[in-house]
């Protein structure tokens, strides 16, 4: 579904990411990990439109999309979820998720999608009409994806989905990507949770100073000393 070769991204003299290839087949959950300032979160802004390359090439469902805009790209179904969430604060819950569904044009589907999100985030339909910007953080959290889920994504980017949040809730977000991954939904996620991100995906790549150090399965990587001893606290 997603095929990135050679990929080179500056910003100004300063070279983030440095010749970064990877794939995501369709239905797969694929993570990026590394710490932090690795290039993890400028790949997935990338990917996403939201900044040009210099060099490489970004082929999504077979389609070159090499410095399409952003906008364009989540009407082909490719959405991502900003890292630091990035609700419209003064808006209310139910408005923040009609604006996830801005493109669409089937009104029994969005209604059915919506019902869908509430289903799997029952704390947002006890707060539908609550200003998004006075929730917690892992309410904000919640909201962002399942505004993501209301433009009918077929490749979910999710940039850091656990940042600040309480073990138990970390926890939540992670089985509700599994879910929306089991629904049909391929997943991009980048993550600093390394031990959590490995335990739900299929493949991965360990980003370090804009480079892939480390490329296998999840199960390889996890098992792997030197990703034990750099993410993993081993």
């Amino acid at each position: 579904m997603l095929e990135v070769t050679n990929l080179n991204v500056f910003y100004g003299a300063i070279h983030a990411v440095k010749d970064i290839s990877l794939e995501v087949a369709d239905g797969e959950i694929v993570t990026l990990i590394g710490s932090n300032g690795a290039g993890k979160s400028t790949t997935l802004r990338t990917i996403s439109g939201l900044l040009k390359p210099k060099s490489g090439k970004i082929i999504y469902d077979g389609t070159d999309i090499t410095g399409t805009a952003a906008h364009k790209l989540v009407g082909k179904g490719l959405v991502q979820v900003p890292e630091g969430r990035h609700v419209f604060s003064n808006m209310s819950v139910m408005e923040n998720l009609e604006l996830g569904a801005y493109l669409r044009q089937d009104k029994d589907g969005i209604k059915k999608d919506m019902a869908e999100a509430f289903e799997k985030f029952p704390r947002l339909l006890e707060r539908k009409a609550q200003i998004a910007g006075t929730l917690s953080g892992g309410e904000q959290q919640m909201l962002a994806m399942a505004r993501a889920l209301m433009s009918k994504p077929k490749l979910l980017l999710l940039d850091e989905p656990s940042m600040g949040l309480a073990p138990l809730l970390v926890k939540e977000i992670f089985n509700i990507i599994k879910e929306i991954n089991a629904a049909g939904t391929t997943v991009l996620l980048v993550e600093q949770n390394a031990n959590m991100a490995l335990s739900i995906a299929d493949k991965a790549y360990v980003l370090e100073t804009g480079r892939i150090v480390h490329a296998g399965t999840a199960k390889e990587l996890a098992a792997s000393e030197d990703v034990q001893k750099a993410y993993l606290g081993g």
